[in-house]
């Protein structure tokens, strides 16, 4: 059984504030924290009015001031918004206040749309050779090699653990290459999940930092005590799904019954193509359910994520989900 770990993109529920957002995400990392999981990520995206993570370091430093273990970090920083010194001076600083704690996940998409895009003040290079060779300035900043003629203050000589993030083969491509973890993020974009974790396995060359391919990828788990209440906790999520994907994202929606039978024949299709890396249901079927996405992947860890309109759903989702990976791991 892998490790299991949380990624949170913290949601602004409806009628609720981005305080009570941020509020909830530093209570729910302490839940994860004392339940045993592994990491706690956050995620940036911008422009949109559900989720709260866009100062995605600032998110960080709350979530690690409420901690004390568990890793926390970036899945991920979209390192085209920015130059990789600022990351490296961002990520240098949370190393330096949480010491042997910090992850950074690095994706090239932008978390937005061209036109927010646009507005983070980056130029949009379509240049394929653009993302590896900010991985590699961003490397050589921490590693204070001189190569770029700048000291990353703070920085260089910081030592987060960085990981490649991706929904397609480049990311793959570009983790094998450095070396580094890879994460993929198949809760949201599960087609190519099969072939990339190949891809990523066969082509590894093993680094500084890792000396044999490590694997995670993303899985959605909505559990509850029984399956009727899982199912109706899910409505929310998959409303927002449906939003997004026809142009019109919304802060999370309270669940609602009958849902998925008032979609018509395209909404439901949508909906079981991208949550088809999914839990939904009671202790023994996510039991089961993580087991079957294990025994599919082999990875080395699993990121649950669930967006839960009620808090406290939200903290026994997560509380169900460790005790079946802990029973899974006593079985085998």
């Amino acid at each position: 059984m892998p490790n299991l770990s949380f990624l949170d993109l913290v949601p602004v529920v409806e009628g609720g504030t981005i305080p009570q957002a941020l509020t909830r995400a530093a209570d729910l990392a302490v839940h994860a924290e004392t339940l045993g999981y592994s990491r706690y990520w956050v995620a940036e995206h911008h422009g949109m009015a559900g989720i709260a993570s866009a100062a995605t370091a600032v998110v960080i430093a709350h979530i690690g001031a409420a901690t004390r273990t568990i890793r926390i970090g970036a899945g991920g920083i979209m390192l085209p918004n920015h130059a990789p010194l600022v990351i490296a001076e961002q990520f240098g600083t949370l190393d330096a206040l949480f010491p042997g704690r910090i992850d950074l996940g690095l994706g090239r998409a932008p978390g937005s749309d061209q036109r927010v895009a646009r507005a983070m003040r980056r130029t949009l290079d379509s240049d394929p050779n653009a993302f590896p060779q900010d991985v590699l300035e961003l490397q050589s900043y921490f590693a204070n090699d001189g190569q770029t003629g700048i000291v990353a203050t703070p920085g260089a000589g910081a030592k987060p653990d960085l990981w490649i993030l991706g929904s397609s083969l480049y990311g793959a491509q570009v983790a094998a290459q450095f070396g580094l973890p890879y994460a993929f993020a198949s809760h949201f974009a599960p087609d190519a999940l099969d072939q990339a974790l190949d891809m990523y396995r066969r082509h590894f060359r093993p680094s500084a930092q890792l000396d044999r391919p490590y694997a995670m990828a993303g899985f959605n788990v909505f559990a509850a005590d029984t399956d009727a209440e899982a199912e109706l906790l899910a409505t929310s999520q998959q409303q927002a799904f449906v939003a997004l994907r026809t142009g019109n994202p919304r802060q999370l929606p309270p669940p609602v019954a009958g849902y998925r039978e008032s979609l018509g024949a395209q909404g439901n299709a949508v909906l079981d193509q991208v949550l088809s890396c999914s839990a939904i249901g009671g202790p023994a079927k996510v039991a089961n359910a993580l087991a079957a996405f294990m025994k599919r992947t082999q990875v080395d860890e699993i990121m649950v994520t669930s967006a839960i309109y009620d808090h406290d759903a939200r903290k026994r989702s997560l509380s169900i989900t460790a005790d079946a990976a802990r029973e899974m791991k006593v079985a085998a």
